[in-house]
């Protein structure tokens, strides 16, 4: 038997699946915090631009990966998993949504020019927030009814979908189906084409890794950190 059947027959195997979206989160997260907290000066009248455009720019893009990708595993592998899915791609137009006006703002759109950035940034963590539960909500059910290669396989699909979907918030796109992958398609090349324009650097995504060992392989290597953090390679 191989450590990584140990792992399994444990149930403490490592997740490649949660790993990956966890990391994602965490950097989103950190992403937010600084773009919230900038503040330009006369000196630097563009910081905001350049903390704020990451965050756009990476959040807008696992937003719509994983529409395209853990909603049809939802579908595929959950009982509930097709209003799972629409939760999910609801939600996603309430961030993307919250992420246009944060675009708006920051760009000078007459239309939010009288809203408060504290308004911006607090409609922006709500929605985060949320999106987040359901996010985690997936990830954890698939855990228990998919195995770890289908786990593997979902956060591969998921990283390469990320290289391959829009890079700005599309909130009235269709998200699901055909007719979501589709308007992918075409806001990518659209997407595609002002980021050069613009010179707008894209962050990449997070790679799937196994960043962790499990506990019998600790246990074989008498390194025993169950309850450390994953330590990046």
């Amino acid at each position: 038997m191989t450590d990584n059947q140990l792992d399994d027959t444990t149930g403490a195997g490592v997740d490649t699946l949660a790993d990956t979206v966890s990391e994602t989160h965490d950097v989103l997260s950190r992403r937010l915090a600084e773009a919230e907290s900038c503040r330009p000066t006369r000196e630097r009248p563009r910081d905001r631009l350049r903390a704020t455009d990451p965050f756009l720019a990476s959040t807008s893009r696992h937003v719509q990966a994983a529409c395209a990708v853990l909603g049809p595993a939802a579908r595929r592998h959950l009982p509930d998993g097709r209003r799972r899915a629409h939760d999910l791609a609801q939600q996603s137009r309430r961030l993307e949504g919250a992420l246009f006006q944060t675009k708006a703002k920051l760009y000078g759109s007459t239309f939010v020019v009288r809203r408060p950035w504290s308004s911006i940034w607090d409609e922006v963590t709500e929605e985060f927030d949320a999106w987040w539960r359901l996010e985690q909500g997936l990830v954890d059910d698939l855990a228990a009814t998919t195995s770890t290669a289908d786990r593997d396989a979902i956060a591969e699909r998921l990283f390469h979908a990320e290289k391959h979907v829009p890079t700005r918030p599309h909130p009235y796109l269709p998200h699901q189906g055909v007719p979501g992958r589709v308007a992918r398609g075409v806001a990518l090349r659209v997407d595609r084409f002002w980021d050069t324009a613009e010179g707008r650097m894209v962050p990449e995504p997070v790679r799937p890794h196994r960043s962790r060992e499990g506990r019998i392989t600790q246990y074989l290597l008498a390194d025993p950190h169950l309850d450390g953090p994953a330590v990046e390679e």
